[in-house]
């Protein structure tokens, strides 16, 4: 049975900053000596974004925020006071979200949602997300729901692999499945490299999509097939721990070097299943991890540019929102000009280090 995304919503927060004003914040609050400075100049100069947005006002030309600065204090604040923060700011965005599909497709009403799937790794609050879409939405209250948490940039995959299984298995179900990520809630004042690197690409999003086995009556993606594999050697390369004044988040230097000696591992088992060769796939739909990534994977597979392009887009205009970005990456994908059966491989990477990969195929009803 063929399994369908009928529709792409995106959302973001409402404060935006250019990348530039951040480097010079970041330089000021943690470069204790010219050549700190200097790395952090290298690090954002070359970080391939332009801006970035965030549920916070702290790093705003104004900077009036106060997480962060208390104004013109550096705090260094507790886990509690950022998820706190993380409940009332989420909120907002899993609901917006959900209603942008809802409000934006002409297929399906509220009261046919039969799933709810939300994700999110940079924070906890229960009723969860899942519990506050149906409420708002006025969904029906037998609607199912599942929550996807702490598995990182990856978790959209494993989501979008339990909404093609509810389909497959009741050719009635409508799944909303939704993604919020506020990673910026969790920056370290540390100037450690792996800090000073996750501090420069990370970023506030939500992205959620309407999926079922019904043929859609315009534009949309079928979903095709999905594996996934473990590059053991990268487990303590790319992490997420509970530390007492945030999540602390590890992102090595050496990920994409890793990314890049496991590639043929991932995505060989999807050419093999459906017998497909490279030259099969019309466009790539990788993870905007960091820019050094989406090059590794480029000049790895001999890509064309245009054919990573809506990476490389995300990534200059959102920066990395962990889960959300991929779902923004193939939004981008759809509102282009591609053709019937043209063929999408997404990818996304994530603690473990684990590799996630996606096969889908553009579908256009019949005329």
């Amino acid at each position: 049975m063929s399994v369908f995304i009928h529709n792409i919503a995106t959302s973001t927060p409402s404060f935006s900053n250019d990348q530039q004003h951040i480097r010079e914040v970041m330089k000021d609050q943690l470069g204790s000596d010219r050549k700190t400075q200097a790395i952090i100049h290298r690090i954002y100069t070359q970080s391939g974004i332009k801006k970035r947005h965030s549920v916070l006002e702290d790093f705003s030309p104004n900077e009036k925020g106060n997480l962060f600065f208390n104004g013109q204090a550096k705090s260094e604040p507790g886990t509690a006071a950022r998820n706190k923060i993380y409940e009332r700011e989420s909120k907002k965005l899993f609901v917006e979200t959900a209603q942008k599909l809802l409000n934006s497709n002409q297929e399906f009403s509220a009261d046919e949602i039969t799933h709810v799937i939300t994700v999110s790794c940079t924070g906890f609050f229960a009723p969860g997300p899942d519990y506050e879409i149906v409420k708002a939405l006025n969904l029906k209250h037998s609607t199912q729901r599942f929550h996807v948490g702490f598995m990182g940039c990856y978790a959209v995959f494993p989501a979008l692999k339990m909404a093609q299984s509810f389909c497959i298995s009741d050719p009635d179900a409508v799944v909303l499945l939704v993604s919020a990520e506020l990673c910026t809630l969790h920056f370290q004042f540390k100037n450690e490299i792996d800090n000073l690197l996750s501090g420069s690409v990370f970023a506030d999003g939500a992205a959620g999509l309407l999926i079922s086995s019904r043929k859609p009556g315009k534009k949309a993606l079928q979903i095709q097939h999905f594996t996934s594999t473990l590059a053991p050697k990268g487990e303590k390369d790319m992490a997420w721990t509970i530390g007492d004044f945030g999540f602390d988040m590890i992102l090595s230097s050496y990920v994409p070097d890793i990314i890049q000696e496991n590639l043929r591992e991932a995505i060989d088992p999807i050419y093999q299943d459906l017998k497909l060769t490279p030259k099969d796939i019309d466009f790539w739909a990788v993870h905007p991890g960091g820019r050094s990534i989406l090059d590794k994977i480029e000049s790895s597979l001999s890509l064309e540019p245009h054919q990573i392009a809506a990476s490389r887009k995300v990534l200059a205009e959102y920066g990395n929102m962990s889960s959300a970005t991929i779902l923004f990456v193939l939004q981008e994908l759809m509102n282009s000009d591609l053709g019937k059966h043209q063929q999408i491989l997404g990818m996304a990477f994530g603690p473990g280090l684990t590799i996630e990969s996606g096969l889908f195929q553009i579908y256009e009803p019949e005329t």
